[in-house]
């Protein structure tokens, strides 16, 4: 197999003016629409930069399911699971293809690691710069993805660890429920602002505060 270039999508700090923007730098700032956060019903925040890798293979694989475990100290999750693990967090995406996030200044490191490791007929994707991560917590937040996405949310067809691929408002997203009240959405960077906006919209009534760290 001919040699594959792999690049640290991450500025080097040390260059004059190398600058690093989410998809949403420019968005959220200020917006509070509930002085108490800690009663706020909804609180919405971009996990910034974050490192995106798809990887494909084949899950019958005994060889490449060693070499993924041997990389990110864990094994991939069965269908619409989705697992964290110290940093990592890794979702189901298909019977054959896994998102890996991670700290965006480890991404370059941990590819590198993959490539070396996993043999065969695979695929190891940096999609970093294409998508990003979306973090709601709050009691009110099924209430908000209700109106927002057409799968159901309840809590008897989305327990904690589930994960699915379905519309958001008229885009779509990677929905992952972390814990009872944390939900993830991966979406598109082309999307971010319109699904940005859109919930907004529909927090503001339970109480909305955007952490804009």
């Amino acid at each position: 197999m001919s040699d594959i270039a792999v690049m640290d999508q991450v500025p080097d700090s040390q260059e004059v003016n190398a600058k690093a923007e989410s998809p949403l730098f420019h968005i959220g700032a200020g917006i509070n629409t509930h002085k108490d956060a800690n009663s706020a019903g909804v609180l919405l925040q971009e996990d910034k930069l974050a490192g995106h890798l798809l990887i494909r293979g084949n899950r019958d694989d005994e060889a490449f399911n060693i070499a993924i475990n041997n990389v990110l100290g864990t094994g991939l999750p069965k269908t619409l699971q989705c697992i964290y693990v110290d940093e990592l967090s890794i979702r189901w995406v298909s019977p054959d293809e896994w998102l890996v996030i991670c700290a965006g200044d480890k991404v370059y490191e941990l590819e590198k690691r993959l490539r070396a490791a996993v043999q065969g007929h695979y695929a190891i994707v940096n999609v970093s710069g294409g998508q990003t991560l979306l973090v709601l917590s709050g009691d009110n937040v099924r209430d908000v993805l209700m109106k927002s996405t057409a799968y159901d949310v309840d809590d008897s067809n989305f327990p904690v660890g589930k994960v699915v691929t379905s519309t958001l408002a008229k885009s779509q997203a990677i929905i992952c429920r972390r814990n009872e009240d944390v939900w993830e959405l991966v979406i598109r960077r082309s999307f971010a602002d319109y699904i940005w906006l859109w919930l907004e919209d529909a927090s503001r009534e339970f109480g909305l505060v955007v952490n804009s760290k």
